[in-house]
C-alpha cells in the first residue's frame, strides 16, 4: 500500500479522529486505509447522499471507519 492511501485516509478523518489514528503503528494506519478504501470502493450510495462530492464521500467513509474501530 502506498504512502498516498494512508495519507488521503487521514485527510479524510476530522482532525480529533486523525490524531487518534497518527498514533497507532503505521501498520494499522494501513489496514485502517484499506477499510477506507473497501468502504469507497463498496458503498456506492456515498456519492449519491453525498451529492457527488468526493471530499464529503471520503469523509463520510473515514468516519464510519473510525466509528467501526473506535466506538
Amino acid at each position: 500500500m502506498t504512502n498516498g492511501i494512508v495519507e488521503r485516509f487521514l485527510h479524510a478523518l476530522s482532525p480529533a479522529h486523525r490524531e487518534v489514528v497518527e498514533k497507532e503503528p503505521r501498520e494499522r494506519q494501513e489496514e485502517l486505509a484499506e477499510a477506507w478504501e473497501e468502504e469507497l470502493r463498496d458503498d456506492a450510495e456515498l456519492f449519491v447522499e453525498d451529492e457527488l462530492s468526493p471530499p464529503a464521500a471520503e469523509s463520510e467513509a473515514a468516519a464510519r471507519v473510525y466509528r467501526r474501530t473506535y466506538e
